[in-house]
């Protein structure tokens, strides 16, 4: 896998993190610095840790899947993207709900984890790519970060206004991903 595929999968996987973001901005309307930064940390870094547990969970099944695994990527990121591009279309509540707390260290956590559970089943593609799990990990966490960020900063500044749908972008992009890695090996025999 190369690293232009890997950032094009933190893209992806960022979507959720950036999307979530750009909604506390419009919310907060007035940049936190400290807060975004650790908001920013707990999303990168639930986005890398997740892909790394389910490689090495994969791991267990490497033998298995082996002969398998160009279909096991494709369904799995079908299926996240398809996930993402559902709920990206779905009517959402645009309202902002008033928060004692909208940076509660516990909020942020179950946030984080939340967006980040995609993030989980996308590891078992890196299984056949063990010499890129690190890198991986690194650049989709990085990725995450920065989205994150730039969400928080676009949501201040574009307030009710915007009306993004990134999920459906993100979802696209990894079900374009998944189409890549299964033409690849189809073309490859």
């Amino acid at each position: 896998m190369d690293t232009c595929s890997i950032i094009i999968i933190g893209i992806g996987l960022a979507m959720d993190c950036f999307a979530v973001s750009v909604s506390k901005g419009v919310c907060v309307k007035k940049l936190h610095i400290i807060p975004t930064l650790v908001m920013a940390f707990l999303f990168g870094f639930f986005q890398a840790a997740m892909p790394l547990i389910g490689y090495c969970t994969g791991l267990n099944f490497m033998e298995i899947i082996k002969k398998s695994d160009h279909w096991i990527a494709f369904g799995m990121l079908a299926l996240i993207g398809g996930k993402m591009l559902f709920e990206g279309i779905k009517k959402q509540n645009t309202k902002c709900q008033p928060e004692i707390n909208p940076f509660s260290f516990l909020k942020l956590i179950s946030l984080a984890l939340a967006t980040s559970i995609d993030a989980l089943a996308t590891g078992i593609i890196f299984v056949p790519y063990p010499q890129v799990i690190w890198k991986s990990v690194a650049i989709i966490g990085l990725i995450s970060f920065i989205f994150s960020i730039s969400g928080m900063i676009i949501g201040i500044r574009l307030g009710k206004d915007l009306h993004l749908k990134v999920e459906i972008l993100g979802g696209l992009i990894l079900i374009g991903i998944g189409l890549k890695i299964l033409l690849e090996h189809s073309l490859a025999i």
